[in-house]
């Protein structure tokens, strides 16, 4: 039997068809429409891909979104510098700065610039007062991807109270925040990396596995529990022949796919968990859309809090 596929695009587009009338509600209050500024250093074509389908999604959705262009020379003082307008800006109500960032602008750039961005603007959830708050249960703007992924557990009728669930990734930007946000939900969590004893063992100890590593396929059937949600977070653009013919077979739509452009775009997890696993993220089309749908919420919420703090006052 094949695991039930869990459709981020459809979670997705509801999302969005929940935050449109709260833009409509923002716009008439307060005149204007909540303001995204989309920040891209360089001209990397995977960021530039991101940032225009985030730039279209917010206009769909009723929001503003400007980009900010910044040359791959630029310095980590100038970049800092445009974060600080953004933050002074009245019509600018979310900041994402879109990583990578050019290795020029050394190690501990990306933490610069989450450190300056104005915890009220931060729509990544990245700055420490919202990481802070996130681990006191108490956070406005949480990291998109993994609020995404509670809210496809939700809207898919996957119960997190009470299970055990283990997420296979410590990143700052999903690891960490996707462990917090389930134990929250009353969920066990175990969080596991590259020196956790018997990975597979740990693995299969779980009724929700979150698989962020960022390595393609890594995640085989041996690590899955019977039945259990398994969410593939992993991006990993591959452009390896032989992996890709070990991994699906002669005809299937996804060796077409890379037949035809060379290159394929493959999760953490192994397709031979699909027989496996109870329910399962595809990627693409799984937990991707809901990170996009869960920056335009973000936004919203910081509008909307900016403009009442705003008229308090």
């Amino acid at each position: 039997m094949s695991a039930r596929i869990l459709d981020g695009v459809a979670v997705g587009q509801a999302i969005r068809a929940d935050v449109r009338p709260l833009v409509d509600a923002f716009t008439r209050d307060a005149g204007r429409p909540p303001g995204l500024a989309l920040v891209l250093v360089g001209n990397d074509p995977a960021s530039e891909l991101y940032v225009g389908s985030k730039l279209k999604s917010a206009g769909e959705s009723g929001l503003r979104a400007d980009i900010e262009r910044l040359p791959a020379s630029a310095s980590l003082d100038e970049l800092l510098a445009l974060v600080e307008r953004l933050n002074r800006s009245e019509a600018c109500d979310a900041i994402l700065v879109q990583s990578p960032l050019p290795a020029s602008m050394g190690a501990e750039a990306e933490r610069h610039v989450f450190d300056a961005i104005a915890p009220d603007k931060d729509v990544d959830g990245f700055h420490p007062v919202n990481v802070g708050r996130l681990v006191q249960g108490r956070a406005d703007l949480v990291a998109c991807t993994p609020s995404g992924i509670i809210e496809l557990l939700d809207r898919s009728g996957i119960q997190i109270a009470g299970a055990r669930a283990v997420v296979i990734g410590r990143s700052d930007i999903v690891g960490k925040p996707m462990a917090l946000l389930l134990l929250h939900r009353h969920a066990t969590v175990t969080v596991c990396h590259s020196r956790t004893r018997d990975l597979p063992s740990v693995a299969r100890e779980a009724d929700i596995l979150v698989a962020a590593l960022g390595r393609a396929a890594f995640v085989t059937a041996d690590f899955v529990k019977p039945g259990a949600t398994v969410i593939d977070v992993g991006t990993t653009r591959v452009e390896d022949r032989a992996l890709v013919e070990r991994l699906f077979p002669e005809g299937s739509k996804r060796r077409t796919a890379f037949e035809r452009r060379g290159t394929l775009v493959l999760g953490d997890v192994h397709p031979d968990v699909e027989a496996v696993a109870g329910a399962l993220t595809p990627v693409p089309g799984g937990v991707g859309p809901l990170t996009i749908a869960m920056l335009l919420k973000n936004t919203v919420s910081a509008a909307r809090s900016r403009f009442e703090r705003n008229r308090r006052l």
